[in-house]
């Protein structure tokens, strides 16, 4: 027993290091730079240098998002089959494939050519290749956790997280450098991701049959406690609370979609320095990791319907604290708003794991993860509306308006989720 829970706390850690490393897509909106078509403009007498192909840029987020969910159901689909090794080797594959071809697009679309193969590489096969990744290892870690499936979660997604921070500083800095610049930067990211997850097929395995695990410190006393039934894809289908789950979290993930995808714009148009912008992308993966961090202890120590009722609130107050900080142009409120989209961000992966396994029982985990994992496929298109919304008014303010609308519809919605 003793040294299981030694083994499992160290794959824990290896889980949030590889996840830190895939979790690179969220780092969008920094290693965005060398596809940015830049303008002057004046605005108020006062020449601006302003971003005009945002559409597009939002649109590639979103593509990237959508195939990450189908990569991860690809994962889930053929876990009974594959071995974790195989999986995580064609992440790899796919992940250096995506990364590859686009650090030989910088040229392309900086001189007006078409984004397609930017669609194509980062968004299709470096997408593909993170979601199968995320899946896999999450997948093979939580087994380890069936007692704070909470914690487990909300490390290895803090992981996934803050990588923005990290690997987004690190690009950042590599890629405005004069000995790498952006295309090199590209291959170094390729190879070093890809060199990770490779490793990561050899190293991460779900745990043997038979392993006896700790049990929960807090156990109902009623009779048949601890057992959650295990549900097919299927059956999983057929319950209404599925569908209210995906909804809510859809609604629960996407502000902090559109804050991840436009952090930096956001707080340059309030004002913000452009250091201190970027900044703030480093100080949103931190909330976003934080986030992931505080929903799993409360999941493993508060009451289901308490977690979810704060998640309602912060997803509430998020979009709305940003349309403050817009309408009144100060930073220090666009600042706590952008923190607070990442914090509601953070809450829905941790939430779709933890209901995955709470409500539809651990046999079928990985599986009926992804399926609920989906609600990034319409989520990220709120990176899309605020892109085309900053292009038709120049602002994001009515986004924002729409998203705290949503977030109001949703907590109704969460009030009726119930276990199946």
């Amino acid at each position: 027993m003793e040294q299981t829970k030694l083994i499992r706390w160290l794959r824990l850690i290896l889980g949030g290091i590889i996840l830190l490393f895939a979790g690179i897509i969220y780092a969008w909106s920094i290693i965005n730079t060398p596809f940015r078509q830049i303008e002057s403009v004046i605005v108020d007498g006062v020449e601006k240098q302003v971003v005009i192909n945002a559409t597009q840029l939002g649109l590639n987020y979103t593509l990237t998002i959508i195939f990450f969910c189908l990569g991860g159901l690809s994962s889930g689909l053929l876990s009974k089959k594959t071995s974790t090794t195989l999986r995580l080797i064609t992440s790899a594959v796919l992940l250096f494939s995506g990364f590859f071809i686009s650090s030989n697009l910088v040229s392309h679309i900086s001189e007006g050519g078409s984004f397609i193969p930017l669609y194509l590489s980062y968004g299709v096969l470096a997408g593909l290749g993170i979601g199968v990744a995320y899946n896999t290892v999450i997948g093979a870690t939580n087994a380890w956790f069936p007692d704070k499936q909470g914690v487990s979660s909300g490390i290895l997604m803090a992981g996934f997280g803050l990588s923005s921070l990290i690997l987004g500083r690190i690009a950042d800095t590599m890629g405005k450098s004069v000995t790498f610049g952006w295309e090199k930067t590209y291959v170094s990211l390729a190879i070093s991701i890809s060199v990770i997850l490779l490793a990561a097929a050899f190293l991460v395995k779900p745990p043997p049959v038979g392993t006896v695990f700790p049990k929960p410190k807090k156990e109902k006393k009623t009779a048949g406690a601890g057992a959650v039934k295990d549900y097919s894809v299927i059956e999983m289908l057929k319950r209404p609370s599925f569908y209210l789950i995906f909804v809510y979290c859809t609604l629960l993930a996407a502000s902090g979609s559109a804050a991840i995808g436009f952090a930096r714009d956001i707080m340059t148009d309030v004002g913000a320095t452009g250091n201190f912008a970027l900044t703030m992308v480093g100080i949103l993966a931190v909330f976003n990791g934080l986030g992931r961090l505080t929903c799993g202890w409360l999941f493993d120590n508060l009451e289901i319907r308490k977690t979810q009722l704060i998640s309602s609130i912060i997803s509430i107050l998020a979009p709305l604290t940003v349309v403050l900080g817009l309408m009144t142009r100060s930073v220090t409120i666009s600042l706590i708003g952008v923190c607070l989209c990442g914090v509601s961000f953070g809450f829905a992966p941790t939430t779709l794991s933890v209901f995955a396994a709470k409500f539809y029982g651990p046999k079928n985990f990985s599986l009926n993860f992804s399926m609920l994992n989906l609600i990034l496929i319409p989520a990220p298109f709120a990176a899309t509306l605020a892109g085309t919304v900053k292009d038709a008014t120049g602002e994001f303010f009515l986004a924002f308006v729409i998203l705290t609308a949503l977030t109001v519809i949703g907590f109704f919605v969460n009030l009726g989720i119930r276990k199946p």
